[in-house]
């Protein structure tokens, strides 16, 4: 069979069904949510995320994908390297341009090579390495990607990073009392208590996901997200327009959560749903609330988790304060390859030396986790039937 590999600097170059049947159902891997960051400028070169995509096409069809980015930053992508970029410019070396396997912004696990088998993902490891050296950059990077990538990628050289994101579980909870009542004295008093201040001030939630997201909503939705941005000091990625694309391409999979008093909204957080999973993505609020952030962010997060028998919310990466909520440590992998003699096995060295320190980490966070220590039945025993949706992370 006839094989052709091409690098495209958009991925309106190929058709929405063939990228579609390869990232399967994942909302942010499909053709409409990569499209529109780079159609509404959010990832272009403009920005820094100057689109390489590698297509692998069989006899004229499309057969396997990496949405890839050449980047001259390292921001937006949640796993860290500017160690690395400060180690190559003190020797006069560039860092910059490099190569970034990712989605945008995302710091979300899931497929990265969109192949139907080992042969093609290594395929696409082979060509991308190729356009590391053809393109002059220093390094190719696979951000989260799943178990199967993984394998894939460390067969074919590349050196694997171990990270922590937090996550919560659904353990069968039947309602939020259930999940509340599983967790350690400690943490039920303080929840509660936070819960019920929110309360006495007038505060008021609301679940939009659909069509019932209106213009107003999804504007006041953006309005929040520029403000956490520039409270602390950052630009925003994305703008309105992205909102707005996604919305009339993927309504179904966003989940707005509203914070309103009096009937009025003064802060939302933006969700989106893949099957039995709840991807935690922005907040912001137009007045402080104490509390507020943890309740709109991740306690709303979890209850629809639970009303809606979604079985993991993963609520994006670091923070530490995501424990108290019930969110658990889990390790998250990266992928890198490093074309230089010199600096790849340093950081080789390196990254053997840190994956330890991950793995303690881990282990002293779930030493304190946020719950007492039940006989499963207790949460389990009226677990609700949940059929599986295909989800491929």
């Amino acid at each position: 069979m006839s094989s052709e590999i091409s690098v495209l600097d958009s991925l309106a170059a190929v058709a929405a069904e063939e990228w579609n049947a390869l990232a399967g159902n994942n909302p942010l891997l499909s053709h409409g949510y990569l499209e529109a960051l780079e159609s509404t400028r959010c990832a272009s070169p403009r920005t820094g995320w100057a689109p390489q995509h590698i297509v692998l096409f069989r006899n004229g069809t499309l057969q396997a994908a990496m949405p890839l980015y050449a980047k001259n930053h390292s921001r937006g992508e949640y796993v860290f390297d500017h160690a690395w970029a400060d180690a190559y410019a003190r020797y006069g070396m560039q860092y910059f341009p490099k190569l970034v396997c990712a989605v945008p912004f995302t710091p979300v696990p899931g497929p990265r090579l969109l192949a139907h088998d080992t042969q093609d993902r290594l395929a696409l490891i082979s060509a991308a390495k190729q356009l590391v050296q053809s393109q002059r950059c220093s390094s190719l990077h696979v951000l989260f990607p799943d178990e199967d990538d993984r394998a894939a990628l460390e067969q074919a050289g590349l050196m694997l990073r171990a990270n922590v994101q937090f996550h919560w579980q659904n353990r069968g909870y039947r309602d939020m009392d259930a999940f509340v009542a599983a967790l350690t004295q400690s943490r039920r008093k303080r929840l509660r208590q936070d819960r019920r201040k929110l309360a006495e001030a007038g505060i008021e939630y609301r679940w939009l996901t659909g069509r019932q997201i209106d213009t107003e909503t999804l504007r006041f939705l953006y309005f929040c997200y520029v403000q956490t941005y520039l409270e602390h000091g950052n630009r925003p990625y994305l703008n309105l327009d992205f909102f707005e694309r996604i919305h009339d391409r993927m309504a179904d999979a966003l989940v707005i959560i509203l914070a309103l008093r009096h009937g009025k909204p003064i802060a939302a957080a933006l969700n989106i749903r893949h099957g039995e999973r709840l991807y935690g993505r922005y907040w912001g609020s137009t007045e402080f609330v104490p509390g507020l952030h943890f309740e709109v962010c991740y306690l709303q997060g979890i209850e629809y988790a639970i009303t809606h028998g979604i079985q993991v919310f993963e609520g994006g990466a670091q923070g530490e304060h995501k424990l108290a909520r019930g969110m658990l440590p889990v390790q998250t992998w990266s992928a890198h390859w490093v074309d230089d003699p010199v600096f790849g096995p340093a950081i080789a060295d390196f990254l053997e030396r840190e994956t330890p320190f991950v793995r303690e980490y881990i282990e002293q966070l779930h030493a304190h986790s946020p719950y007492r220590q039940v006989p499963a039945a207790e949460t389990t025993s009226r677990a609700p039937t949940v059929k599986r949706a295909g989800a491929r992370d």
